[in-house]
């Protein structure tokens, strides 16, 4: 067991990696900066978070289920390039080179991100809430990937079914828990019970569900598919029936959005009428999640923090138009594509 233990660290710790060089490294590209030292410094300051502290403690999955996630935004970004690039570049596809039938084979795969979907079947077949993001594939009208992720946490899931039929389903935990972040969590405690009025939980969680699809729709139309995969996994943080504080891992991008916005801000301020301080209040609010997320649990989810947090998020998070579109250029709509003249001499 500890040798299990090591190794399910070790793939967490690598998962996490590997998703910030996929989430930071854009970002840091964007602004000039060294991808290599914003990465190792978002892997520095991810690490003491307690989502992540709780996820290698414990030896759960949310940090694999994250990466194999993020790799299918990858895979969205490079479908849609690949299919911007059909559109105005005469000739066969880069992928199509010398070297073999299955390493070109792979290679195409890797150019064209036909390999959506497949992370989030897995992460599906590990725990039932990323299944949320299939019915996000649904919503964006993403076919192939939905297909593809479904038929992935089928298989998957029936092969579990017939390796060890007697552990399939087997969960059990307490609504009321303190650690219990959820919403239906918040009404077990409010209400002072074990369980919580069904009722109620599914009438404001199914008002969540439609706020966090809508927004996510919405950020994936305007070319922001990190934000749209941000909103989803919040949304799925926010309704579970039980979410502790392992499953919300998808705090980080949230918090590295945030500091994003609070940039673009910054940069694209410009003339008399530009506030004095632009983005002071995403940068605010990127360090007030942060330090929740980075405090011990246990000053915070005795006033419900982390739940509360969540359903802030997921009604306020901004996204960022056309910073990572999953959809072919001439698809994104023209205002997102439009850059801003400045204003030049008077006179000319």
């Amino acid at each position: 067991m500890p040798f299990a233990g090591l190794l399910l660290a070790v793939a967490g710790v690598t998962a996490l990696g590997l998703a910030l060089i996929a989430l930071v490294g854009p970002v840091a590209r964007r602004y000039g900066k060294s991808r290599f030292w914003a990465v190792l410094a978002a892997v520095g300051l991810a690490l003491p978070v307690a989502p992540v502290r709780a996820t290698l403690g414990l030896g759960c999955l949310d940090l694999l289920m994250f990466g194999l996630i993020t790799a299918d935004v990858v895979a969205l970004r490079r479908s849609a390039w690949a299919r911007s690039r059909a559109a105005w570049w005469p000739g066969p596809p880069a992928s199509r080179t010398p070297g073999g039938r299955l390493l070109g084979l792979l290679r195409r795969g890797w150019a064209t991100g036909a390999w959506a979907g497949v992370g989030t079947g897995i992460a599906t077949a590990l725990a039932f809430g990323p299944c949320l993001f299939i019915a996000y594939y649904a919503v964006t009208r993403q076919w192939r990937a939905a297909l593809t992720a479904l038929g992935t946490a089928v298989a998957l899931l029936g092969g579990a079914a017939v390796i060890a039929p007697g552990r399939f389903l087997r969960r059990s935990a307490s609504l009321a828990d303190p650690l219990n972040q959820s919403l239906a969590g918040v009404l077990a405690r409010l209400y002072n019970s074990a369980g919580t009025p069904v009722l109620i939980w599914l009438s404001f969680a199914g008002l969540l569900v439609a706020v966090g699809m809508i927004r996510a729709r919405s950020a994936h139309a305007d070319g922001d598919e990190i934000a749209a995969f941000t909103l989803v996994g919040l949304t799925g943080a926010a309704v579970g029936p039980v979410t502790r504080i392992h499953e919300m891992v998808w705090i980080l991008p949230a918090v590295l959005i945030l500091v994003d916005a609070a940039a673009r801000r910054k940069v694209t301020a410009r003339g008399p009428q530009a506030r004095r301080h632009p983005g002071i209040g995403f940068a605010v609010s990127a360090g007030l999640v942060y330090l929740l997320a980075a405090v011990d649990p246990r000053w915070t989810t005795g006033w419900n923090g982390y739940a509360f947090a969540l359903i802030l998020l997921l009604n306020a998070l901004p996204w960022r138009p056309g910073v990572a579109p999953a959809v072919p250029a001439r698809r994104v709509p023209q205002e997102v594509r439009r850059v801003p003249a400045i204003p030049g001499p008077r006179g000319r």
